[in-house]
């Protein structure tokens, strides 16, 4: 499982955002989420990730940075595993997985994968038409 921009559902303390200021043609903006890049951004999710899951480390997930594995020695145990897992990403609002939203519903796709799909002009070159076709490849099992 890997969570999608996990790096940006961290909150930037007020006093360090500031060190993140770059002008552009709207004006000067800084970064109130943690932007992938910086120094310490990596060490930073990583100790946020051991604080959340501690608990469940090395017993039933492991997790590097924003990659998670769940695992289990049976399938009924797989699946209290992933509930546990998935409860606790919905309790800090990690919802994002790989650019799917994981809800009490179930698993949906990211409506902006939909919209960025939607608002694609026709691709008229084979290299348009092959980023057509992987986009949709990547929700198909959504589209109904």
């Amino acid at each position: 499982m890997d969570v999608f921009f996990g790096y940006n559902q961290i909150w930037m303390a007020v006093e360090d955002r500031e060190k993140t200021t770059f002008i552009t043609t709207w004006g000067t903006l800084c970064y109130k989420v943690m932007p992938f890049g910086l120094k310490n951004a990596k060490v930073t999710y990583q100790r946020a990730m051991v604080a959340l899951f501690h608990d469940m480390m090395h017993k039933e997930v492991e997790v590097y940075v924003d990659d998670m594995i769940a695992k289990s020695r049976t399938l009924d145990q797989h699946m209290e595993d992933l509930k546990k897992l998935f409860k606790r990403l919905r309790k800090y609002k990690l919802r994002k997985l790989l650019g799917f939203i994981v809800n009490e519903r179930g698993i949906e796709v990211y409506l902006d994968k939909v919209k960025a799909i939607q608002n694609m002009p026709p691709p008229r070159i084979e290299i348009k038409v092959r980023g057509f076709l992987g986009r949709v490849n990547y929700i198909v099992k959504f589209i109904s």
